[in-house]
């Protein structure tokens, strides 16, 4: 079957744009193909500096022939109604329709329409301009003479050709003949703009990517980085030294060039006197070259590798020299901020947050630091942390934001604050904490270990968590301006990759009461809310219990990825009181082993069924059957069984429970499947003595409380 080809040439299209300019064009292109009955076998996208690239494989030659019938008007219908009808299927009269039978809704009209299906070329040759035309660029722009006439062509950069080739790959193609504002399909294109510039003609894409190649150009955005990671990592074992490898940078790079030519250059040593982190980020950020490292210690060596897009005649010396001289440059202004930045200590900055605002309803960034100065002391001495220490880093946890590095290098937040408080003499687990207490960002992040970051660390993120929630900005939807769930996510992390046991729900109220006193926003929203003083406690048990559910939701997240069952946290959930995420975790974990086992799914559907029943017939006689059953009101073993189960499982289970046995307890539940089991099979729950009956719902309310010592069992999926 035939294939297509398509290119699509212009200026240069900026690196960030290429990948989804790629994915696009497939999604577009194939897209209108299955809309018009052609389905094709394989589609492959490419992207370079200069061109949008496209092969589908296995086109049909021509579209299928439709055959549609299509309903119309009841016979004897009013003519507007047979108008329409004739009009919408194309018919001439009523007699091109035949007419279909119904005993029960009458005879109406029915036309039977044949599409006979066209060739692929011209279908082709109507989607793909139109898909040029609407491409969904970020950013578009007109440029020429035509740029002035209505309906002007806009793309990213001007487009200069088309190729559009159909076509078996034993036949010479056919091009695809359209026009998009005066650019015509063709078959020809162009090379390196420098080393191979003039046109030549291509037919399908085997032929179209092997003269790229020979004309200088990659084609495939996998390749190039191919070639400048291989290449990197050479010139660099050359001298002893290791790449230190930045895929961000490396799809930036790749971008960037048609044929990649990696170059290494040098820096004076005296720059390495500013940290790893400052020097990577000046030369990364300002000139998109990779630096290199000592294998042995890590540190960085004074030497950078940069990416050409030539090969030029003096092997790359004046290339090289060109970065060289404005790495210089850039790394004598990171030098200059650094030193800068260690005249003033980290304390003697604070004052300027006074005039910063953090959020117009939550104050100045002042009072958001000192809010997270005294959590952290609260969470300190449950996380083992020194109090003094935690205070102090979180007092000077975010005065790096003041400073001209981090100005320059927003991305070095919190490192800088690192070197900067060890410079001038902090603790090391102060200093650390400065760094850590953003920590962690993501799924991939490096959890804080040490005890100030970790109290730090959980105190920044739960004062953003309270203070959004008490001004009512919550997640919704996609939209996430705040990073809340990241905090929470985080908390989540810390909280579990540390093992530590916090009870969440004491922290947000006191915290939640700390922000209404000192926060005039929440005071007056808690006002309006409930009529009466913000530190009523029922502001504070709304927000602890929105949040907490919030913290479920996260933490269903997080367990989901991990392979666990949603279904077992939101059993555990809804218990009351339960906010110590550690314990969930533990708990769901036994929960989940347990329900693994044939004791486990017979109970579960044993404790489900009590439930089917106990909710008909509260229902039917409005009213809940709590309460003990009475032991003398029992006729048959079986319901004797059952309660002495009950009372042995719930002793056995409680205590289990509050040794945070979890497994144990879970073993208590299994002896219960047996009785249930017997009780099912020979009771009769609906017994005629309305007294036995409404016993016997007792008893089955009794397991439903019984399991509730480990879980709520209706929570659970079967």
């Amino acid at each position: 079957m035939p294939d297509l080809l398509l290119e699509l040439f212009s200026e240069e299209i900026p690196a960030r744009m290429q990948a989804k300019a790629a994915d696009d064009l497939k999604r577009l292109v194939t897209d209108r193909l299955v809309g018009e009955g052609l389905v094709y076998e394989g589609a492959k996208a490419f992207a370079t500096p200069r061109r949008l690239a496209l092969t589908v494989h296995g086109i049909p030659a021509r579209q299928p022939d439709l055959k549609d019938e299509r309903k119309g008007p009841k016979v004897g219908a009013p003519d507007a109604a047979v108008q329409g009808f004739l009009k919408a299927t194309g018919l001439g009269s009523l007699n091109e329709a035949k007419i279909q039978r119904d005993p029960k809704k009458g005879d109406f009209y029915v036309a039977l329409i044949e599409k006979p299906g066209r060739p692929a070329i011209e279908v082709l040759a109507e989607i793909l301009p139109v898909i040029v035309r609407t491409f969904p660029w970020p950013k578009s722009m007109r440029w020429g003479e035509r740029s002035a006439k209505p309906g002007a062509l806009q793309w990213v950069r001007p487009l200069h050709s088309i190729i559009a080739t159909f076509g078996i790959d034993t036949e010479e193609p056919d091009v695809v003949a359209f026009d998009v504002s005066g650019i015509k399909a063709g078959q020809l294109t162009r090379g390196h703009r420098f080393m191979a510039p003039d046109a030549f003609e291509v037919r399908r894409f085997e032929d179209y990517e092997a003269k790229l190649a020979a004309a200088k150009v990659v084609l495939d955005p996998q390749r190039r980085k191919d070639i400048i990671l291989a290449d990197a990592k050479t010139l660099a074992q050359a001298q002893n030294y290791a790449l230190v490898e930045d895929a961000g940078l490396l799809d930036e790079v790749s971008g960037l060039v048609e044929w990649p030519v990696p170059l290494m250059g040098s820096f004076d040593e005296a720059f390495l006197a500013i940290p790893d982190e400052v020097i990577r980020a000046t030369i990364r950020a300002n000139q998109k070259c990779f630096v290199v490292a000592d294998p042995a210690t890590g540190k960085l060596a004074n030497k950078f590798i940069l990416t050409a897009n030539i090969e030029a005649s003096d092997g790359g010396a004046a290339i090289t020299a060109g970065n060289e001289r404005v790495i210089r440059a850039r790394l004598s202004d990171a030098k200059f901020f650094y030193d800068t930045d260690l005249k003033t200590r980290l304390e003697d900055r604070l004052p300027k947050f006074n005039q910063i605002v953090f959020h117009e309803k939550l104050g100045t960034q002042a009072e958001r630091i000192a809010r997270i100065e005294r959590l952290a002391a609260e969470i300190a001495p449950l996380v083992g942390a020194d109090v003094e220490k935690a205070k102090r880093a979180a007092r000077l946890c975010k005065a790096d934001l003041l400073t001209e590095v981090v100005g320059e290098f927003p991305e070095l937040q919190g490192l800088m604050g690192k070197y900067y408080a060890l410079a001038q003499g902090e603790d090391a687990s102060v200093a650390a904490a400065c760094e850590e207490h953003y920590k962690p960002q993501g799924p991939a992040d490096r959890v804080p270990t040490d005890p100030v970051s970790i109290a730090v660390a959980l105190a920044d993120k739960l004062d953003t968590l309270v203070g959004f929630w008490a001004i009512d900005e919550k997640p919704t939807g996609s939209k996430d301006p705040y990073a809340l769930r990241r905090a929470a996510l985080g908390v989540i992390r810390l909280l579990l990759d540390n093992s530590l046991r916090l009870r969440l729900l004491d922290l947000i109220a006191a915290h939640s009461a700390v922000m209404a006193g000192l926060v005039p926003a929440i005071h007056a929203l808690a006002n309006a809310k409930k009529g009466v003083d913000a530190r009523d406690k029922r502001g504070h048990d709304d927000v602890s219990g929105s949040l907490l559910s919030f913290f479920a939701d996260r933490l269903k997240v997080q367990l989901r990825d991990q392979g666990a069952r949603h279904d077992l946290v939101d059993a555990v959930f809804a218990l009351e009181g339960q906010d110590d995420i550690l314990m969930i975790v533990r708990r769901v974990e036994a929960l989940a082993a347990f329900l693994a086992t044939d004791d486990g799914k017979n109970l579960l559907a044993g404790t489900k069924r009590a439930a089917n029943i106990l909710r008909i017939e509260e229902k039917k006689d409005g009213r809940t059957f709590d309460g003990a059953p009475d032991a003398s009101l029992y006729t048959q073993d079986e319901e004797k069984a059952l309660a002495a189960a009950i009372d042995r499982a719930k002793a056995e289970a409680g205590a289990a429970v509050a040794k945070e046995d979890f497994a144990a307890a879970m073993t208590a539940m299994a002896g219960l499947r047996p009785a249930v089991d017997a009780f099912f099979d020979k009771v009769t729950v609906n017994a005629d003595d309305k007294a036995v009956r409404e016993n016997r719902l007792k008893l089955l309310n009794e397991i439903r409380a019984a399991t509730r010592a480990v879980a709520d069992f209706s929570k659970i999926q079967d």
